[in-house]
């Protein structure tokens, strides 16, 4: 297999600033060097590092914020073949910088593509998820659901994940908890996460190379810009009678 003309984008929506340790961001580098390891090209970006601005517009300094990187940070995610969400849990939930990312990418969901589709079709998508207690499989449901309504397409196992035990504890690549060294850094034995990482990381590969090769999916059905211009393929509109 040939994957070495894909690009990849990591967006950690970890709450810590860099040069924090981020406890996603060492189960990003496992899928990441993967993907290093087949050729991709690959960035890793944390979103909470770039003046991000909230809303639901492509630039909001056209909306009374004084500052928004968005629209620089769009265009690396459009460049991109692949788009890997990563992001911790708190309280069973995906993090609010993860939601902002969702809120935003959803801000440009409206544009197309030059076969008039809409921007995101032919790219796609999957998620890392760590935390400890719960919530791994709840947080890539909503996760890959909102990728796959704006237009990312998403392959068998595209997400993957860590939890602790339940109550306080080691995060994932922990070597240390309380001032005490463990035997070995928290989760990263786990036969269960290291083979859903990297099924996860192939398959978003497989799928990202077949759509590459084929340029995406073809406008017939599904270009906005052929529905607006009155074509209607074989849809008739119902009569109720």
């Amino acid at each position: 297999m040939d994957f070495s003309n894909l690009k990849a984008i990591y967006i950690n929506c970890t709450l810590k600033k860099s040069p924090r340790t981020s406890h996603t961001a060492k189960l990003i580098g496992v899928s990441k060097e993967i993907m290093e390891k087949e050729g991709v090209s690959v960035e890793h970006i944390r979103l909470v590092d770039h003046a991000i601005a909230n809303g639901v517009y492509p630039d909001m300094t056209e909306h009374g914020w004084e500052k928004d990187e968005w629209p620089q940070l769009f265009n690396k995610i459009l460049d991109a073949d692949i788009l890997i969400v990563g992001t911790p849990i708190w309280l069973g939930e995906k993090s609010s910088i993860a939601q902002k990312l969702i809120e935003r990418l959803y801000a440009m969901s409206g544009k197309t593509n030059d076969k008039g589709q809409y921007i995101y079709y032919g790219k796609v998508g999957g998620c890392i998820i760590t935390g400890n207690e719960d919530g791994v499989k709840h947080c890539a449901m909503g996760i890959l659901y909102s990728l796959q309504h704006i237009g990312y397409s998403i392959p068998p196992q595209a997400d993957c994940g860590w939890i602790g035990e339940v109550g306080p504890g080691p995060s994932y690549g922990d070597s240390e908890w309380q001032g005490e060294t463990l035997d070995q850094a928290a989760g990263v034995e786990s036969d269960f996460t290291n083979k859903n990482t990297t099924f996860m990381t192939y398959n978003i590969l497989h799928l990202a190379s077949m759509l590459k090769k084929n340029s995406g999916y073809p406008p017939y059905g599904n270009s906005k810009k052929e529905w607006e211009n009155g074509e209607r393929w074989k849809f008739n509109n119902p009569e109720y009678r």
